[in-house]
């Protein structure tokens, strides 16, 4: 019996996901609960797994197309199931055929007329016959044209989206898709092809552009010294600043051109959003480690029987988290002219991965001991690098902690998590020698850096916070549960 793979719901918010990629391929065997496909959305990225043991019969959905969640992307037969072609190769769909002749091949009934001299029905003969015929074939074929019109414009939100920013009219489009629809490599293939032909018309247009500007700059030159001269030199000669263009690509360069991938293109808009969002401001502690290495060394056997790894980022998140709540502002966000004061402590922890980066979040983390946290830190980057987080464990987050330190970067000025007011970059934990009681000493060291948002939080304030946490990790209480 075969069985329908639909699109995942990965969250309320979440309407659509794109097919990033096929892990099986037609024909193959599949395991229930086994990876099939990997999808990408606005909040997180997945591996899918299979609804039913089968054989992959079918492939609905090509990798880099976008379609509405509970969509039929593949179907999985039985055992003995026959694999079809996917969905490149199908054939058109049956709604694009031209509706039968039959029907209009039939003789005329009488129809009755107020006018006696229009009420007889003509008799039919076979040079009748074909005029009854001949209208409905140019009527058959407007309408298979409207509807592969429809089919090729139902293109993916993808589609859709590059079209947009291209400017480009779907509709005029051929498409090697399913009745002519219009697939991703039909658009950017013709998005490439237009802006090979638009950067050389731009490069003849820059340059006379360029010697428009030459000419124009050296008279504005001209009349400020003119005017200088007239008011004894009040003015300023000064030419204007040149002007930003955009870099172009000249036809023949060393160079590979990729489209982002979704999750590359929501990171950045979130970053450049931010930036224009909040006033950021950075404070850069330096922080002894001793205390806390001492420690680990103490109770690393007891966690790992907990089985929970006693890292130095569950020391720093439970210190950011006592901190947050003596300064309850850096747990805090702004909402045009109002500040929201987040009752619940959701710590998101930065986790770098191949393709990018994502942010899970503890949720409620002020309530768990430093054993409960070492267990969330794990649980999350390893779900995070597997890709099998929810869109809920990516969302909700009050406050952030980014490690570029485990890179080797002494500190990092990290962008602030919107909408939050604060971030804690943590620097390399490595060791230094310091001066501690007018002697030099070696202790493992590290940079943590906060970076606020000045329109809410003032110097004093940050400070405030990162001298609690500097003072809990260099004075931690052994007893501390």
């Amino acid at each position: 019996m075969a069985t329908d793979v639909v699109m995942p719901q990965m969250g309320e918010s979440i309407a659509e996901g794109t097919i990033v990629r096929w892990i099986k391929k037609v024909g193959d065997n599949v395991d229930r609960d086994e990876p099939l496909f990997e999808i990408s959305t606005d909040k997180v990225d997945a591996e899918i797994p299979s609804p039913a043991a089968g054989v992959l019969s079918e492939i609905r959905v090509k990798e880099g197309e976008t379609v509405a969640v509970n969509s039929v992307v593949a179907v999985i037969g039985g055992a003995a199931a026959q694999p079809s072609a996917p969905a490149a190769q199908a054939p058109a769909p049956v709604v694009a055929e031209p509706p039968a002749p039959a029907k209009a091949a039939e003789p005329p009934r009488p129809q009755p007329q107020g006018d006696g001299a229009s009420s007889a029905a003509p008799t039919p003969s076979p040079t009748s016959a074909p005029a009854r015929v001949a209208p409905a074939a140019p009527t058959g074929v407007s309408a298979a044209s409207s509807t592969e019109d429809a089919i090729r414009q139902r293109s993916s939100p993808l589609v859709r989206k590059i079209a947009k920013e291209h400017d480009v009219d779907i509709s005029h489009l051929t498409g090697t898709g399913i009745a002519g629809r219009v697939t991703k490599n039909d658009i950017l293939a013709y998005v490439a092809r237009e802006g090979q032909a638009g950067r050389e018309g731009q490069e003849r247009q820059v340059g006379q552009e360029g010697r428009e500007r030459q000419v124009g700059q050296e008279a504005r030159e001209r009349q400020v010294g003119r005017e200088a001269q007239v008011s004894g030199g009040a003015k300023s000669a000064r030419p204007a600043g040149p002007t930003i263009e955009r870099p172009t690509f000249k036809p023949g360069a060393n160079t590979e051109v990729v489209p982002m991938s979704v999750m590359r293109k929501r990171i950045a808009e979130h970053m450049v959003m931010s930036r224009r969002t909040s006033a950021h401001v950075h404070s850069v502690f330096e922080v002894n480690f001793s205390r806390v290495a001492h420690i680990r060394e103490l109770k690393k056997a007891e966690y790992q029987r907990a089985g929970a790894s006693l890292t130095y980022m569950s020391f720093i998140v439970k210190a950011a988290i006592d901190a947050l709540r003596h300064v309850p502002v850096v747990n805090a966000s702004v909402d045009g002219d109002s500040v929201v004061f987040h009752k619940d402590v959701h710590v998101g922890i930065a986790v770098a991965l191949d393709w990018g980066l994502i942010v899970p979040v503890i949720k409620n983390a002020d309530e768990k001991n430093l054993l409960g946290l070492s267990r969330s830190v794990a649980d999350l980057a390893g779900r995070a690098r597997s890709k099998q987080l929810k869109p809920e464990e990516v969302q909700g987050g009050t406050f952030t902690i980014t490690n570029p330190g485990v890179f080797g970067a002494l500190f990092g000025m990290p962008i602030i998590n919107q909408p939050q007011v604060a971030i804690l970059g943590v620097g390399n934990v490595e060791k230094r020698p310091v001066v501690i009681d007018d002697a030099i000493a070696i202790r493992p060291m590290a940079y943590l850096t906060l970076g606020y948002d000045h329109r809410l939080i003032d110097g004093a304030v940050a400070d405030q916070f990162m001298s609690h946490v500097k003072h809990s990790l260099e004075n931690w209480d052994l007893a501390q549960p």
